[in-house]
């Protein structure tokens, strides 16, 4: 009953309606447009809740399928459908969304309605990429989810806002549009825009290497790797904190996606020959970036260069099942690195979310995000404290918290591939905890460094509900990640006999 109903066009749709209704209400009455869009991020969600309550996680194929002709001259459609890799990164976003909503009740206080219809319209179209099955859908919902962001830094960000923004669009518009041209290709060899039937040609290697290095520039800009990652920071730094934890926790997972649902299905050949290519950039950004981090004095430049590291997990996850398979012949050692990486997608999206709102709670208080301006908020803001250390703890891969699940299947799966691969991986680790706690030490910790920390007043309920939710959610995952590892796995086993060319 749940399947003929079109729950992944409401998902999309919904949001994106009511940022229309936002919108058109105008700031006249900001309460009002604040409640409206409260509203839509939480029918949204709940869209959202049937397609978890109604997927079948025996099967690899496609489901809540939608297909209707769009422009027919082209062989376009309007194709939608989810399996287990893009369902946890549709309720990722759902969730994600009405907290940000929440986050920015009050410190948005010009221009609120654009804000929230902002926000609802690329939560629609964020969805709408994770749910795609026509390539052109795909790419329009994929472009068009920049120009939201466009407006959230330019108009709501820092000082240096106009240069970040431009940054931002600049690197990510110039990679999408060789995504295009490999686009074009395949529709041209197989005579459909269909991504499933793209999966299904067969391609000569030097094609699939051409095709490869066009996704590689349109996604890896997206995750960021290294080193094109140098637009991150500084739009971490200039972004509103809504826009800042939409950034880290959905944004950069869409560039992730890309390589799932693309490169290692469509070019699987190419894919092995540039493993060690993907690998080797992995390692750089998950050991060279957790250095960079060290030496960070802007809190949230720290968190955004702690993003990069920990996305390299998951990229690693999803190209070292090529070595892993050539030592051991074995799917099971491969299946765990996928699922580790998204597992990692999903750990990352709530522990970074819950950092960058950490620093706005701060930052909403103290209009500082510089680390030496701070010094033990403990003793003013103990309930905000205990929560921030969870977090910062997670962040460090702590056992019982999401942050560890899926980096430790990460680095249990690299030992098969290469010894030295899971050595790098974990002194990451340590430097991980290095650069999250001296944070927590020079912020949370010591004796009250001055007058402004002095006069800071604990987390108010909307501040402590935001938190919370986010703490149970790492706690949750951290302790029982089977509800989500069980959703993807035959879709990753699906996945493992496309790119190895072997039988599930």
């Amino acid at each position: 009953m749940l399947s003929h109903i079109p729950w992944l066009s409401l998902a999309i749709w919904t949001p994106i309606f009511g940022g229309v209704m936002v919108l058109l209400a105008g700031d006249k009455g900001a309460e009002g447009a604040r409640r409206m869009a409260l509203l839509f991020a939480l029918v949204t969600f709940a869209v959202t809740v049937p397609l978890y309550v109604g997927f079948d996680p025996t099967t690899a194929k496609m489901q809540f399928v939608e297909r209707v002709s769009w422009i027919p001259a082209f062989h376009i459609f309007y194709y939608l459908g989810i399996d287990g890799i893009s369902l946890p990164l549709i309720l990722l976003t759902s969730f994600m969304t009405v907290l940000v909503v929440i986050a920015g009740w009050v410190s948005i206080q010009t221009r609120v309605a654009q804000y929230m219809a902002a926000f609802l319209i690329m939560e629609g179209l964020m969805i709408g990429v994770f749910s795609a099955l026509d390539a052109i859908l795909f790419y329009v919902f994929w472009e068009g989810m920049l120009i939201p962001m466009f407006l959230i830094i330019g108009i709501w960000g820092g000082p240096r806002r106009v240069y970040a923004t431009i940054k931002f669009f600049l690197y990510t518009f110039l990679g999408s549009v060789l995504m295009l041209v490999a686009l074009i290709y395949l529709h041209f060899q197989g005579g459909s825009f269909s991504i499933l039937d793209f999966q299904a040609l067969k391609l000569p290697l030097d094609a699939q290497l051409w095709i490869f290095i066009a996704f590689l520039l349109a996604f890896a800009v997206k995750v960021p790797m290294w080193p094109v990652h140098t637009w991150l920071p500084d739009a971490h730094v200039e972004a509103p904190t809504g826009g800042s934890v939409i950034l880290a926790a959905i944004m950069l997972k869409i560039g992730a996606y890309g390589f799932l649902r693309f490169s290692l299905p469509i070019t699987p050949q190419a894919s092995h020959e540039l493993a060690w290519l993907m690998i080797a950039l992995s390692l750089v950004a998950v050991v060279y970036i957790s250095l960079v981090a060290l030496v960070q004095e802007d809190m949230k430049k720290l968190i955004a260069y702690s993003s990069i590291a920990h996305m390299g997990f998951a990229t690693l996850g999803f190209f070292v099942p090529f070595a892993i398979y050539a030592n051991t012949k074995s799917l099971e050692g491969a299946a765990l690195a996928v699922e580790g990486g998204l597992v990692q997608l999903v750990s990352h999206g709530f522990i970074s979310g819950a950092l960058f709102l950490s620093v706005g709670v701060l930052y909403d208080r103290m209009h500082s995000r510089l680390i030496a301006d701070y010094g033990g908020v403990v003793n003013r803001m103990p309930v905000f404290a205990a929560l921030a250390v969870l977090f910062a703890m997670a962040n460090s891969g702590l056992p019982g918290t999401s942050g560890f699940v899926g980096e430790f299947m990460v680095i249990l799966a690299s030992v098969k591939a290469n010894f030295w691969y899971a050595v790098l991986l974990a002194t990451s680790l340590v430097t991980g905890a290095a650069y999250t706690l001296w944070l927590v030490k020079r912020v949370i910790f010591g004796a009250v460094a001055n007058e402004r920390v002095g006069a800071l007043v604990d987390l108010n309920m909307r501040e402590f509900l935001i938190l919370g939710l986010l703490a149970l959610a790492v706690l949750w995952l951290g302790v029982w990640p089977a509800p989500l590892i069980d959703v993807m796995h035959q879709s990753v086993q699906h996945l493992l006999g496309q790119m190895l060319a072997v039988k599930p």
